[in-house]
């Protein structure tokens, strides 16, 4: 079967940039450029609007200067407007070959906002396109809130391609301005321009107002588009535009008859880059980029992938250059535990794996997850845990801290069959409760070991709610000894360290 080619116009450097509270640098906007062009391989990128700022030609300078070096100049493409000269010269400057004009495409914007008759709007795009040809600027022509005129004045539409059929432009642009368009518009429109005109090439630039992008461009090519517009992450104003990796993910998977010349491989690089020069965070459920779509959270999905790949589906995170994972929390099971320990290389007995398993869902019933990075200090702490018999327990304790008031601790412990309470101060929580500790071991007439060092580990990545491993050096009778404490809270997991010190007394 031949397989039709779809061009990919990527323009998260012009419109995407249209999102609110999104301004890319120069040096930014030349990096992305490189990194869609040469790594993600889309065909064109959009990357300014012109006469916006000396900012932005500047940026295009930078762009178009490396584009002609390496011989991609033809694919740099930048909005204009119908004014005369103003923005072929603006072109000329920033050493860009390729406009795409903005025109109206509803009889309604160009009755309101222009006031203009068609045959006035018609002869100044003749007039600008021409001179663009002089100077060996190729032209496309967006028809703005085109969406709008097939719905309300389709014979305005058909007016204006007949005429744009008889000029030398490569592309028509046809963008759903207001992401108004549902997918049996996208595909009922699409399908009349094409039938119509078929010596025009048209692109589908959609927006997802209505959160119907994706599907609206699926129904585009269906009838016979020839190009699409996306951005990475979706960019762009209001809800934004079509998302670059879901639509690249759906043509692969649904619609085996397309082929574009996009690497799957290179989609999620170049969204987290996007990413951190927009200041934007991708939703963790964003499809085919988020930083959850690829992890089992329930425990019989964790069972099930080891059993014939039950919970698969065609959009393996390998294809985009990720991993499957299986997230740790309440709802985790033995699978999901024993796929993240055979991660770390480690193994444990069945006996050992149930500990771990209780130990982890008790741990998310306290916090949002647990990460792998977590399991190693939550295996030393269970194991370590349940070969000491407590004697001591500390049963309660409530810890203060106030400003320019020194902390304060107020602990009940039960040894063996009696409890004690008491209460102290310290230069700090942890220090308090240890002066409350002594007292009660005073009243025993027992002394506590002497703490000599005191260390603190999380795991990598950052978190301020990642588990904390607090690892406590004791000496007593001449004896040097450690124990651990884990919580997502230090000083608790200095308490708990502590009370097994308290259980490991002669």
């Amino acid at each position: 079967m031949k397989r039709r080619y779809i061009e990919i116009m990527d323009t998260t450097l012009r419109d995407g940039e249209q999102t609110s509270g999104v301004s890319f640098s120069a040096s930014e906007k030349l990096a992305l450029a490189q990194l869609l062009l040469t790594e993600v391989k889309v065909d064109r990128v959009e990357i300014a609007s012109a006469r916006v700022s000396a900012g932005e030609l500047e940026a295009v300078q930078q762009i178009t200067r490396w584009a002609a070096s390496v011989g991609l100049l033809e694919k740099i493409e930048v909005l204009t407007f119908v004014d005369g000269n103003a923005s072929l010269d603006w072109m000329q400057a920033a050493g860009a070959r390729v406009m795409n004009l903005l025109t109206k495409g509803s009889l309604n914007h160009l009755t309101h906002q222009l006031k203009k008759t068609p045959d006035e709007h018609f002869a100044e795009i003749k007039q600008v396109i021409s001179e663009a040809g002089k100077v060996g600027v190729q032209a496309n022509v967006y028809l703005e809130d085109w969406s709008n005129g097939m719905r309300n004045s389709p014979d305005y539409v058909f007016q204006f391609l007949d005429f744009l059929q008889t000029q030398p432009i490569r592309r028509v642009l046809l963008p759903d301005t207001l992401g108004i368009l549902t997918p049996s518009e996208s595909y009922t429109f699409v399908l009349q321009l094409v039938s119509r005109y078929p010596g025009l090439h048209f692109d589908f630039h959609a927006h997802n107002d209505y959160d119907l992008s994706i599907a609206n461009v699926m129904e585009a090519i269906r009838a016979g588009a020839h190009g699409i517009h996306l951005t990475v992450n979706g960019l762009g104003e209001r809800a934004g535009n079509a998302p670059l990796a879901s639509a690249i993910a759906v043509l692969r998977d649904f619609m085996p008859d397309i082929r574009t010349g996009v690497v799957e491989k290179s989609l999620y690089t170049v969204s987290k880059i996007v990413e951190t020069f927009s200041g934007l965070r991708i939703p963790d459920n964003k499809p085919v980029v988020g930083d959850n779509v690829f992890t089992q959270t329930a425990g019989i999905h964790a069972d099930g992938d080891k059993k014939n790949n039950l919970y698969f589906n065609a959009l393996l995170p390998e294809r985009f250059g990720r991993k499957r994972s299986y997230a740790l929390g309440k709802m985790s099971g033995k699978a999901n535990i024993d796929n993240n320990l055979r991660e770390l290389g480690i193994q444990l007995s069945e006996d050992d794996l149930k500990k771990v398993t209780q130990r982890v869902i008790e741990l998310g019933d306290q916090k949002e997850a647990v990460t792998r990075e977590d399991l190693p200090y939550i295996i030393a702490d269970v194991l370590n845990t349940n070969a000491v018999t407590s004697c001591v327990e500390v049963l309660n304790y409530v810890l203060t801290h106030s400003k320019d008031l020194k902390p304060s601790a107020t602990l009940r412990v039960r040894i063996a069959d009696e409890q004690f309470e008491e209460n102290a101060q310290g230069d700090g929580q942890y220090d308090a409760f240890m002066n409350a500790l002594k007292k009660v071991y005073s009243k025993k007439k027992l002394t506590l070991p002497i703490l000599t060092d005191y260390a603190v580990r999380i795991p990598t990545g950052g978190r301020t709610d990642a588990l904390c491993e607090t690892i406590i050096t004791w000496k007593y009778n001449n004896r040097e000894f450690k124990t651990r404490g884990l919580d997502s809270d230090q000083t608790v997991s200095a308490i708990k360290a502590t009370q097994k010190m308290l259980n490991t007394l002669d």
